[in-house]
């Protein structure tokens, strides 16, 4: 267990993860594993037409990428019980070949009724190259406590 117990989760602290590139690829296996075949993200000619210019990471993609840098972080390595809620917004596109990162700030915690887990709150913010943020979420995390 190397992750982070609920007692050593700090409110205000923030943790930012490495980054990486949204590929064509990346988009073209989420495209194929989840069904979604809309145009914004698979047809470059259709995306021309578009506000955005050329086709987009699908949001959800730029979501479970973000889940998978949480756990770069090692911050809930064998720690968390359970991800209880994940609350949303979509505030600009990712495009292929942009560089994302997440940066997550511990903004609330709260105990639970049972002694060996506690609940922690951390706002999560997928930020692209240049530092704008392009989805906004709020996590809930189900976190072990520390054994007495």
């Amino acid at each position: 267990m190397t992750g982070l117990t609920y007692e050593e989760f700090e409110l205000g602290a923030v943790y930012e993860s490495q980054a990486r590139t949204v590929t064509e690829a990346d988009i073209a296996t989420f495209a194929g594993l989840s069904g979604d075949f809309n145009p914004l993200h698979t047809d470059a000619e259709f995306g021309k037409t578009t506000p955005f210019g050329g086709r987009i990471a699908h949001g959800m993609l730029t979501v479970a990428m973000s889940t998978g840098m949480s756990n770069w972080t090692g911050l809930f390595a064998g720690t968390t019980i359970a991800l209880l809620e994940q609350n949303i917004k979509y505030k600009a596109p990712v495009m292929p070949g942009d560089t994302i990162h997440l940066e997550m700030t511990v903004s609330e915690k709260s105990e639970t009724s049972k002694p060996d887990r506690g609940i922690v709150t951390v706002d999560a913010k997928v930020l692209n190259q240049d530092g704008k943020v392009v989805v906004d979420m709020v996590w809930v995390h189900l976190m072990k406590r520390k054994s007495e």
